[in-house]
């Protein structure tokens, strides 16, 4: 049995927005029958150019039909640029969480989206359009899309990746394939990460991204430097761009404590990690 939370139950049981706008501006197809979960989405835009109405429906689980309802509702009232920065996480997000194994599903409504958006703009059908080489045949999963899914939530094995794509839950063939891709996204992913925060593309790091940063820094970083002099630092909480660490050791007892967090601990997290990091030193 999964463990589902309250919002995931209630979207649930009382699905928002379920049905067609018989004259949609945008419609978004993704997913099949055949393969167990299908969505269709349909908006409409007001005057403003903001979504004033959209409705789904899907075929799948609970976690489908919660991710689909949620997502209605998160892009009402949204420009069209506002609604295509939502990503999957942001569904589960909104939603309290979802299982690991449904992850899928909330990947599924991001998709979902971006084609009506893209059938708006461009034309097109509005059908899901398969971009780069199609490694899971079983259910169409391009290398393209197993990329970026791969950066967006951090995956690092290849169970994350079928949870959150279906990419090798069926015939197992293309296992080896989805290896070879998480394993060149990760190393290009730790190198990016050790390059200083001003050379990396500028972009919204999650909470788990930066926390992960931040361990990381501070591991290659700052600890080597402190525990030279018998200290030590651990991370106690990360609240946006403000960092408390708290010392241990020799360094918890030094009256330079205040000097090493600014001059060494806060200049390396800025450099790595963020430049508008602050950090504060919570006593033990």
């Amino acid at each position: 049995m999964w463990e589902y939370t309250d919002k995931v139950l209630d979207h649930f049981r009382n699905p928002r927005n379920v049905g067609v706008i018989p004259d949609a501006d945008g419609v978004g197809e993704v997913g099949s029958m055949a393969c167990g979960d299908a969505l269709k989405l349909t908006f409409k835009l007001g005057p403003d150019g903001r979504i004033v109405d959209a409705k789904f429906q899907t075929f799948g689980c609970a976690s489908a039909i919660a991710s689909s309802s949620a997502l209605t509702e998160m892009i009402k009232g949204k420009t069209l640029e506002e609604a295509e920065k939502i990503t999957n996480k942001d569904i589960a997000e909104y939603l309290g969480g979802l299982p690991e194994q449904k992850m899928h599903c909330s990947v599924m409504g991001r998709e979902a989206l971006e084609a009506a958006i893209a059938n708006y703009r461009g034309g097109s059908s509005g059908k899901k359009m398969l971009q780069g080489k199609v490694v899971c045949k079983c259910f169409g999963v391009t290398e393209d899309e197993i990329e970026r899914t791969v950066r967006e939530n951090n995956l690092t094995t290849v169970e994350q990746v079928t949870h959150y794509t279906k990419a090798g839950g069926g015939c197992g063939r293309c296992k080896d394939d989805i290896q070879r891709i998480l394993d060149r996204v990760r190393e290009q992913l730790a190198a990016a990460d050790r390059k200083p925060a001003q050379e990396r593309p500028a972009r919204r790091l999650t909470i788990v991204e930066k926390i992960r940063l931040i361990e990381e820094t501070m591991d290659r970083e700052i600890r080597p430097m402190l525990r030279k002099d018998g200290g030590d630092i651990e991370l106690v909480d990360v609240q946006g761009d403000s960092v408390m660490v708290s010392f241990r050791g020799m360094c918890a007892k030094c009256q330079a404590a205040q000097f090493t967090m600014k001059d060494v601990v806060e200049a390396k997290l800025r450099e790595f990690v963020s430049p508008a990091i602050v950090v504060t030193e919570v006593k033990p």
